[in-house]
């Protein structure tokens, strides 16, 4: 095995390892979760969407569910691949941009085996918080529903990066949110992917501001 990759698993063990020690000290409000809940009940797979900032918070409250998420293929990627792959998810390699065509075959695979599925529509490299066309185009083919998800609070650390990647901190008190279910018809045209697409953005930026708030939109969520 070459040192690089010897690299990446060393930084995805550590990367689980402090992520999951930080998770079990979270104080954690749950919100909007009912529809996900009914479509596990009845075992439609759904595509979960969230802004790549959040990915590492979303990583342990999602953990050993299964999920196949779409992870760039570039080095970057490989260290958020690695952590993962550690707290139980699998990963489809590619993008919403270059390499997009293999990552999304390998989405749809992972659903027709009854996987749920997750992509940052911001990533690989932003512009944070714009969605790409990419998860828009996994639910018109597989046709099922796109779920907003995010987790946010006061008690955060945000990185100087592209994305201002969030990381919460001990004993946090973090709010997990989901927003309303989005259909994408098979017959969709590429204008309509269009309209879609800025629904889908325009509904994780309202849930995400409103985790970060306290949640209940903005309201404290022990009020």
């Amino acid at each position: 095995m070459s040192t690089e990759a010897l690299r990446f698993r060393a930084a995805g063990r550590l990367g689980a390892t402090v992520l999951t020690s930080l998770g079990h000290s979270l104080r954690v409000t749950v919100e909007g979760d009912g529809p996900l809940r009914e479509y596990r009940e009845t075992g439609q797979p759904v595509i979960f969407v969230f802004w790549h900032s959040r990915i590492m918070p979303l990583a342990y409250l999602h953990r050993k569910e299964g999920i196949v998420v779409l992870i760039s293929g570039h080095g970057d990627g490989e260290y958020i691949a690695q952590t993962i792959q550690r707290m139980g998810f699998g990963t489809a390699r590619g993008s919403s941009t270059r390499g997009g065509v293999p990552g999304l075959r390998g989405l749809v695979r992972a659903a027709r085996q009854g996987h749920d599925l997750a992509i940052t529509p911001d990533g690989p490299q932003g512009p944070p918080r714009e969605c790409k066309a990419g998860a828009i185009i996994a639910a018109q083919i597989l046709g099922a529903p796109l779920i907003p998800l995010t987790a946010g609070g006061k008690g955060i650390w945000r990185l100087n990066s592209w994305d201002r990647l969030v990381i919460p901190k001990p004993f946090a008190r973090i709010t997990l949110k989901y927003g309303a279910p989005q259909f994408i018809p098979r017959n969709t045209t590429a204008e309509e992917l269009g309209h879609h697409a800025t629904v889908l953005e325009t509904e994780l930026n309202r849930i995400t501001d409103s985790a970060d708030d306290g949640g209940r939109d903005g309201v404290d969520a022990d009020g």
